[in-house]
């Protein structure tokens, strides 16, 4: 290969030595070139990596003699993982490295969270863990674009089972490393949330509608890590605006459900990003399907989605709680906000006549959103249903407002 590409391996070098080593000789045997990160605090590795335990505690704000007296490993890979972090910032935006790959158990894992979460989208980032996928790593851990492969057989020591999941590791790392395309900067980015087109479909018409105004736009589905991975950029500052319409995820996050993370429907206003937001199927709660049902929602209406996600209904009492919680998250916005309130429902199944309709939870919701919404947004009630075309109009009428006092840029 004429362009090889770098990979970072991060790992602790003193005891899976050898598994790492064999995943930098899969790298290397690829074309690849790598850089070594040890994250050890008590042993050495066999031979001298290209950070070492000392570098990454210095980088991040301690010593490893201070890690080691702390008496504490949590205290001791925190110290680590900060370093760890920073250097591979650092190593990236010096153009050292093209990839990232960190190797571990739950201690390494917690790390690798860290270092994943520092790298730009585009970034290939690949964690190969003992506890990939557990329900222990919260979303809002998870970097926007970050891979994770089951590390089978990797407890201790080389053995056949594990050298499967290294191979692929590496080639996945490598050759994602190759073939990426990084996100372009060369229009603004609008930032959108929904579902699929049976249930919320208003992207249909404001894609193609945003493109031609020259905006870029990506679609986010909020089940959890969709929302995730939206609020990730927004927290970089990566959208010029976004059309917030599919909120559930705060009602998830408060009852149980497929969760994106506490700090949902936070960041674009923390970041002072120009923000429309509408609460579509803010009436349901995602729940696993394949698992009980709470007890608290036993006699709830429910639609089985498929095999993966049930969907509870509110009753009034929680969705005026889940308005409050919009409210109350929203007050926080350091840039303009717009709240868009279709008060004729707020999903495909919510409308009347339909499965889900509920008039007097709707009208519950609604009155307290127009109660409890704080003066720094401005809310747009319209007598429409958020699958109308009344709804995408209303959208891009505030979005036009925004472009032309130079709110919103293109």
């Amino acid at each position: 290969m004429t362009d090889p590409r770098t990979i970072l391996v991060i790992g602790t070098y003193d005891t899976k030595d050898d598994e790492l080593n064999y995943l930098c000789d899969c790298i290397r045997q690829q074309g690849g070139e790598v850089l070594s990160m040890d994250v050890s605090v008590l042993g050495d590795p066999v031979q001298p990596t290209d950070l070492s335990k000392h570098d990454v505690a210095e980088a991040g704000g301690g010593t490893i003699a201070q890690a080691i007296e702390s008496g504490d490993e949590n205290i001791a890979m925190q110290i680590m993982a900060r370093g760890a972090a920073r250097l591979a910032r650092r190593l990236y935006d010096a153009g050292r490295i093209d990839g990232v790959i960190a190797l571990g158990g739950s201690m390494g894992t917690d790390l690798a969270l860290d270092v994943c979460q520092a790298l730009p989208l585009g970034v290939p980032k690949y964690v190969v863990s003992t506890v990939s996928f557990s329900a222990m790593l919260p979303p809002e851990r998870l970097a926007a674009d970050i891979q994770m492969i089951l590390w089978a057989g990797g407890l201790y020591g080389l053995n056949s089972v594990c050298k499967s999941s290294l191979s692929q590791a590496a080639g996945a790392v490598l050759g994602a490393a190759r073939a990426v395309e990084k996100p372009r900067r060369d229009r603004p980015l609008i930032g959108m949330t929904s579902f699929g087109k049976t249930i919320l479909h208003y992207m249909v018409t404001l894609k193609p509608e945003l493109e031609k105004r020259g905006f870029e736009v990506a679609v986010f589905h909020a089940t959890g890590m969709g929302g995730r991975a939206f609020e990730s950029l927004a927290a970089e500052g990566a959208f010029a605006a976004v059309f917030d319409f599919a909120t559930q995820e705060v009602g998830n996050h408060m009852m149980g459900g497929l969760s994106a993370g506490a700090d949902r429907l936070t960041n674009a206003g923390a970041r002072g990003i120009p923000q429309i937001v509408a609460p579509g199927c803010y009436d349901l709660v995602d729940l696993i399907a394949w698992q009980p049902v709470p007890e608290r929602f036993a006699d709830f209406p429910a639609h089985d989605h498929n095999r993966l996600i049930k969907s509870v209904v509110l009753d009034e009492a929680g969705r005026r709680e889940v308005a409050r919680a919009h409210a109350e998250k929203l007050s926080g916005a350091k840039g303009p906000t717009a709240f868009l309130l279709p008060t004729r429902g707020c999903n495909e199944w919510d409308r009347p006549g339909a499965d889900l309709h509920d008039a007097d939870g709707l009208a519950a919701f609604c009155d307290e959103i127009e109660k409890t919404l704080p003066g720094n947004v401005t809310l747009h009630s319209l007598d429409a249903h958020i699958n109308d075309a009344a709804f995408s109009a209303a959208a891009l009428d505030i979005l036009d407002d925004w472009i032309a006092q130079g709110v919103v840029k293109i």
